[in-house]
């Protein structure tokens, strides 16, 4: 069964009329109206995929009533037209969230918030790992470009003629082509910043570019 079944399934079983509720005859007619419309023209994506409610209707009118009611109660609906249909649809998670609701789907909320959060983890871990990743390779990258540069000088009379505090980090870079810019400074004696190490490094790579 899709999500939006189950929510169309849990609101049928509600009474159509609350004698007890709290909201004003006007805004109880509003909510079932749009909890009525939710079941003739409504549908909610798989919240494990996208989140997009919507409801699809024949005319602009019961679009746009279905629209301002959503909007009076703090959810950000919008209406677009999609060949002959009329669409009020919601986009983000909290103003679906919202909706559901406003119109008592009490239990596809709560579900729908576990969703919710266990994507945001999800989303959370893959942002952390893509931008590790980013760092490591742009380690790497920047390891080989100045291991080849120091190579390159190491065969030549140059080499000797770098300053000691130059040749020392080159010496590190040779033994620790793993490490970041950041750590090889610290392992500098005595240890220097990693704008420091970076200068003398790029310092390296300067002099390399120069031999022919």
């Amino acid at each position: 069964m899709s999500f939006s079944s189950e929510v169309k399934g849990e609101i049928e079983k509600l009474k159509v009329w609350n004698n007890k509720s709290n909201l004003k005859q006007e805004d109880q007619i509003a909510r079932v109206y749009v909890r009525e419309a939710f079941l003739q023209y409504g549908s909610i994506s798989d919240p494990n995929k996208e989140y997009h409610l919507e409801f699809s209707t024949e005319t602009q009118k019961k679009s746009n009533e279905i629209m301002e009611i959503l909007n009076s109660n703090g959810i950000d609906a919008k209406m677009i037209k999609r060949r002959e249909k009329y669409i009020v649809y919601l986009k983000d998670g909290e103003d679906i969230s919202n909706c559901l609701a406003y119109i008592g789907a009490s239990n596809s909320v709560l579900r729908f918030e576990e969703i919710r959060v266990m994507r945001e983890m999800r989303n959370q871990i893959n942002r952390k790992v893509n931008c590790e990743t980013a760092n490591l390779t742009k380690t790497v990258n920047a390891s080989f470009e100045q291991v080849k540069a120091i190579n390159k000088i190491k065969n030549t009379k140059h080499w000797k003629e770098l300053e000691e505090g130059v040749r020392e980090i080159a010496e590190l870079r040779l033994k620790n082509p793993e490490l970041s810019i950041e750590a090889l400074g610290k392992m500098v004696n005595p240890p220097m910043s990693k704008s420091g190490a970076n200068h003398r490094l790029k310092k390296i790579i300067k002099i390399a570019n120069e031999l022919k």
